[in-house]
């Protein structure tokens, strides 16, 4: 019975850091998204195109 157990709990795990895996990829995208954007666009600011869209 340990045994099982042990497995079955090797799985939840190996499947909750599956899930955790793809969740911070789709963050990763969103996130490379939004800053290709603000680099596109930083050429619009007022100081000429010279400006950073960042505070970093």
């Amino acid at each position: 019975m340990v045994p099982i157990l042990l497995v079955l709990l090797l799985v939840l795990i190996l499947f909750g850091a599956g899930f955790a895996v793809k969740a911070l990829w789709w963050i990763a995208l969103a996130l490379l998204v939004v800053w290709l954007l603000g680099f596109m666009m930083r050429s619009t600011t007022a100081t000429g195109g010279r400006g950073r869209w960042y505070r970093w």
